[in-house]
């Protein structure tokens, strides 16, 4: 069983993994776009993690949720993955990072 130090050592490699996951058409990682919406670690190292897509028909609606769950699991200190997809609150660039913005000129 993880500590909470241990815990929130976790958690924040899953977010550098996610941070390694981009949308195919913008050079932004989903992380920083605000495509996830939660990341919770449980004391046995099962990751729940909410994202969205930009859009519905989104072309990468199929290989990012893969491209998570496999950069997720792969994370030392993870035993599982629950990933859900959700559409509420829908996504808009307001949810992306200033990084983000800066880097796709809109600062």
């Amino acid at each position: 069983m993880e500590t909470v130090a241990d815990q929130k050592d976790t958690e924040k490699r899953v977010i550098e993994a996610l941070q390694t996951v981009y949308d195919p058409e913008v050079p932004v990682n989903i992380y920083e776009m605000g495509l996830i919406y939660g990341v919770e670690l449980d004391p046995l190292g099962n990751a729940a993690i909410s994202m969205t897509l930009t859009a519905p028909n989104c072309p990468a609606a199929q290989s990012l949720p893969m491209e998570v769950e496999e950069k997720v699991r792969a994370v030392d200190g993870v035993n599982d993955v629950h990933l859900e997809i959700v559409w509420e609150p829908p996504w808009d660039p307001s949810l992306m990072s200033d990084a983000a913005k800066l880097q796709l000129g809109m600062l």
